[in-house]
């Protein structure tokens, strides 16, 4: 674990590094060739609370209407990018950097972005909008109370937290601070999916326009 802890931890940038940014087209001519505006939709909430399940519904809906989006899943990155990193909260602060630094690069590209991370506490969801940009930055706090998630437990997870078979798990033996100012609260235990991507709809189309 300390080996892991210490591959996660970010280095200084390289003295002879000279980026090419000001060489590159910039982002409105991305924008332009799609057609749409980059931006970051980040789904906040307990593990259980719904988050992926409505990344994937406004994925499919914005796809039907012909805009370019890309899903960032807490599973699927730390699976992929993310695998070496463990679940300390060196390594957790490590994981939101990170995600944020490959948002940034799709919103820069015009894509519509939609990432579903736990991200338990205002320092991270703050660091992670800074990294992107608070102007392309939409905070989705999916406040399903921890009882509904609880009786999903769709992956075992809380029963495994239950029995302490698995440590600082967010809600259980972990807090989770509630986001601060979000710019859009579900309650996916008394809202459903159809009206839920509805609600997230209405926020996000005037932000694409062109």
């Amino acid at each position: 674990m300390d080996s892991m802890q210490n591959n996660s931890q970010p280095t200084s940038s390289p003295e002879h590094v000279y980026p090419i940014f000001d060489k590159m087209l910039p982002r409105s001519a991305k924008e332009q060739f799609l057609g749409q505006k980059g931006l970051m939709v980040w789904f906040t909430g307990l593990s259980g609370s719904g988050k992926s399940t409505l990344a994937v519904a406004l994925e499919r809906e914005l796809h039907r209407r012909g805009l370019l989006c890309r899903i960032l899943d807490g599973d699927n990155i730390r699976s992929g990018i993310n695998n070496n990193l463990g679940f300390s909260a060196a390594d957790r602060e490590e994981n939101i950097r990170r995600i944020a630094e490959v948002g940034k690069l799709f919103v820069d590209t015009g894509v519509i972005t939609l990432a579903a991370f736990i991200s338990p506490n205002e320092k991270m969801r703050q660091m992670a909008a800074s990294i992107i940009g608070k102007d392309d930055f939409l905070e989705v706090y999916v406040n399903t109370p921890l009882e509904a998630c609880e009786k999903r437990d769709v992956k075992g997870l809380y029963a495994k937290a239950r029995k302490g078979e698995i440590k600082n798990f967010t809600g259980v033996s972990a807090p989770f601070e509630a986001p601060e100012n979000p710019d859009i609260t579900i309650d996916t235990s008394v809202t459903g999916l159809e009206a839920s991507v509805r609600m997230l709809l209405s926020i996000i189309l005037p932000k694409i326009k062109i």
